[in-house]
């Protein structure tokens, strides 16, 4: 069997290699060929410079969740959409549909919500999702409606699609503040 160096298996992933696919990871781990960063949640050591590079952010979420569904979001994802927010993320939120709170994967720590969330995610849901976490992403509702009604006036986010995602996934505050801004009454 050949690990790919930095990917992140689950036990279920050694399923294959005999009828007992912990045992088989334990044997990995004894040889050095994995590290265990939690029950059931395995990591094949890359070496670099300064030692073992730990797995990326996207390796953990992706050996976690399996084909699970997910979404990371975050004052990250936030700032991208240029509507007035600076925060910093210091825990990424990740969507899910299996567990919410604060889980350690390995060493990173993350928040996990199980919500509902789109299959394909664009920028109009991501507005919505801002809304509804602005407590998290350092500004406030009404700096970034008055943003978004400009930014929809120069066509940068679509006002239908948007005011369809507020009504799928916004509280009434949100769906009100979208609304207002799509009307462009400020």
């Amino acid at each position: 069997m050949t690990l790919k160096k930095g990917k992140v298996y689950r036990t279920q992933d050694f399923a294959k290699y005999g009828s007992n696919p912990t045992r088989f990871a334990s044997a990995l781990v004894k040889k050095g060929s994995l590290i265990r960063l939690q029950n059931g949640l395995f990591h094949a050591p890359k070496q670099g410079a300064f030692g073992i590079v730990p797995p990326s952010e996207a390796a953990l979420l992706k050996g976690h969740f399996g084909s699970k569904p997910y979404l990371v979001t975050g004052p990250s994802v936030w700032n991208t959409l240029e509507l007035g927010t600076t925060g910093v993320e210091s825990l990424p939120l990740v969507y899910n549909t299996t567990k919410t709170g604060r889980v350690l994967l390995g060493e990173k720590a993350f928040e996990f919500r199980r919500v509902r969330f789109p299959q394909r995610v664009d920028r109009e849901y991501l507005v919505v999702d801002l809304f509804e976490n602005l407590d998290r992403a350092g500004t406030d509702a009404k700096t970034v409606a008055k943003a978004l009604s400009v930014a929809v006036r120069n066509g940068r986010f679509d006002p239908t699609i948007l005011q369809t995602q507020a009504k799928r996934f916004g509280t009434r505050a949100t769906q009100t503040a979208i609304q207002t801004a799509c009307d462009g009454n400020f």
